[in-house]
């Protein structure tokens, strides 16, 4: 009975989300033989069967605001797997609200009465961070650590964040083909940024990477998809920059000039503006897509109008 569940656990919700939000880390991996690389890369096993491998990504609406990569289940463990550009300090809490439910899907429709014990799979959540703030290799979190007072509590759960900024991390880079390309992807596009916009900066480090013989079938296949997604994201993580690193409340207060704010303001507007247009989406998608709200769209589109 408990096979058969295994195997029924694929999410079955309808697919709420556009493709615009999702990121190149999400459909380089949503590729079965690249994810099956990537877990042995980290657990030392050598499976090759991709049908070992069933995902069970959630798809559902409620996850508008904290939309994970990757989940799916294998050698006994349920696995999430989750890309961040920028560090956050509540990866375990939304780690242990995701896990809540996809142990409910999976254990949906058995009686948790019965006398025999009923086996699950271990949870294994990792995170690969490829951001400036933080500069280790590795580094964990603990939902603990936001229990108030300090207080032990009776639950735990332990996020492992991975490094995959270039340069870090070598070995597991060698052992993962799909993820060392990703991370040279990366480094390329910043590396262009330094001196060319955006959408031609992304556009070259592509070509790089095909000339090069990086994800280069990925790459000719998804040219168009990931030029898209890297635009959209490295205009949502300047925007996050701009409001949030520097603060534009921090910035007011501290008595920055009026013409840093209107700035400010102004790229926010052109950025949830640029997204609606350019990915044919709704005001309020586009907001949350950047990390903002629609409130805050609208009060800085009457400060620059």
């Amino acid at each position: 009975m408990y096979e058969e569940l295994r195997l029924n656990i694929v999410a079955e919700e309808p697919a709420v989300y556009h493709t615009y939000k999702d990121r190149v880390f999400r459909i380089l991996f949503k590729d079965k033989k690249r994810l099956l690389e990537l877990y042995n890369a980290l657990n030392d096993t050598d499976y090759t069967n991709e049908d070992d491998l069933i995902v069970n990504t959630l798809e559902n609406a409620i996850y508008m605001k904290m939309k994970n990569d990757i989940s799916f289940v294998i050698d006994s463990n349920m696995c999430l797997f989750e890309h961040q550009s920028s560090y956050c300090p509540n990866m375990a809490l939304r780690g242990f609200l995701y896990f809540a439910d996809l142990y409910k899907k999976y254990v949906k429709d058995v009686d948790l009465s019965i006398r025999k014990k009923i086996m699950i799979p271990a949870p294994q959540y990792i995170v690969f961070y490829n951001g400036l703030e933080r500069k280790e290799e590795e580094f964990t979190q603990k939902l603990s650590d936001s229990f108030e007072d300090g207080k032990e509590g009776c639950i735990e759960l332990t996020v492992r964040t991975i490094n995959i900024n270039y340069g870090q991390n070598k070995e597991l880079m060698e052992k993962c083909k799909a993820l060392a390309g990703y991370s040279f992807f990366v480094a390329q596009v910043r590396k262009t940024l330094e001196t060319m916009k955006l959408e031609k900066a992304v556009e070259e480090a592509i070509n790089t990477c095909i000339e090069k013989d990086i994800l280069k079938d990925f790459f000719l296949d998804q040219k168009a998809e990931v030029m898209a997604m890297s635009i959209y994201e490295y205009n949502e993580e300047y925007v996050k920059k701009s409001l949030y690193e520097e603060g534009l409340e921090e910035g007011i207060k501290e008595g920055i000039k009026e013409g840093e704010k209107v700035g400010i303001l102004k790229n926010l507007a052109k950025n949830v503006e640029a997204a609606m247009r350019n990915f044919h989406i709704s005001l309020k998608e586009a907001c949350e897509g950047l990390g903002t709200t629609v409130e805050e769209y609208e009060k800085a589109k009457n400060i620059v109008s």
